[in-house]
């Protein structure tokens, strides 16, 4: 990490998290410690979460289901491009566009959820011109209602995460896989345990800290290096499929639903939502069919006598 970069000027100012009543992270950490509830997060003090406890995020494409993850305490609402695969019915995040994910970031910021609210990035916009990064950031932002950005990619998309915090606009770094690389990797695999990976990983967290990121999303990464890279990060290193030794934690809502079509080894299903969802519909037809549904109290009222 290079002396003079952003989280070296943030770390001198709050060298004492602790003993900076007004500032955001200790606010937060002061109302669940006396059950009130919690001020809204933001970057900074989900950043100031980091060696405290578990930051808890949740992918989530719309309004209600934002809504109950909100309701449950969610640190981390992220409106993910993968909505692609686990809503829209593509093979993948490739196809997803920026307007698709505008469009369900304003569904989950119709919410107004206490967490954080972060949308990706989607694929090839961040390799576009700065100007045009920028302008796609503030999408996001001011249509999406979205209050930071995650962008693939390590120490090569420093320079752009960089210019786009001096903007303004918040970051969250993602490495290990990168699921829009899809095509270039030729499917999805671990990362961290061949050749040089590790240093290349370990190199991504120090560019994308000095960047000024406010946290990492690491996924399906060796556990080792990941618990390695956590110790090593002044931000919050959030685990997707990497191990339990990072700052947090990040599951799609219908892994942990259990409404995945083809849901990743590493999710763990805490619901069985399909099967209640088929068991409704398939109750609701057949009472359709019977003519029991609607009953009588359900009918619209006689009208009264003219």
């Amino acid at each position: 990490m290079l002396p003079g970069s952003f989280h070296d000027r943030w770390d001198a100012l709050y060298a004492n998290p602790r003993a900076v009543t007004a500032s955001f992270g200790v606010a937060f950490l002061a109302c669940e410690a006396e059950n009130i509830s919690p001020v809204k997060m933001t970057t900074q003090s989900l950043r100031a979460l980091k060696g405290q406890r578990p930051i808890v995020c949740v992918t989530a494409y719309d309004t209600p289901t934002a809504h109950c993850a909100d309701l449950a305490g969610v640190d981390l609402i992220l409106v993910g491009d993968s909505v692609g695969n686990n809503v829209l019915g593509f093979a993948n995040t490739v196809s997803v566009t920026l307007d698709m994910i505008v469009h369900h970031a304003a569904a989950v910021s119709r919410a107004k959820p206490e967490a954080l609210l972060v949308a990706d990035l989607p694929f090839g916009d961040a390799h576009l011109k700065p100007g045009d990064v920028v302008k796609s950031c503030r999408r996001l932002i001011q249509e999406g209602g979205v209050e930071a950005v995650k962008i693939e990619g390590g120490a090569p998309l420093a320079p752009i995460i960089a210019h786009l915090v001096l903007a303004g606009i918040p970051v969250m770094g993602h490495i290990g896989l990168q699921p829009q690389q899809v095509n270039v990797m030729g499917g999805y695999r671990k990362f961290g345990a061949r050749g040089n990976e590790a240093a290349t990983l370990r190199a991504d967290v120090a560019a994308l800290e000095n960047a000024g990121v406010f946290a990492i999303v690491v996924e399906l990464t060796d556990p080792r290096l990941t618990a390695e890279l956590t110790q090593l990060s002044r931000v919050p290193i959030i685990g997707i499929g990497s191990g339990p030794d990072c700052d947090g934690q990040i599951l799609v809502a219908h892994d942990i639903l259990g409404i995945s079509v083809r849901a990743p080894s590493f999710a763990k299903a805490y619901a069985n939502v399909d099967e209640t969802m088929r068991t409704a519909f398939a109750t609701y037809a057949g009472e359709v069919r019977n003519r029991t549904f609607p009953a009588v109290p359900n009918k619209p009222a006689a009208s009264p006598p003219q």
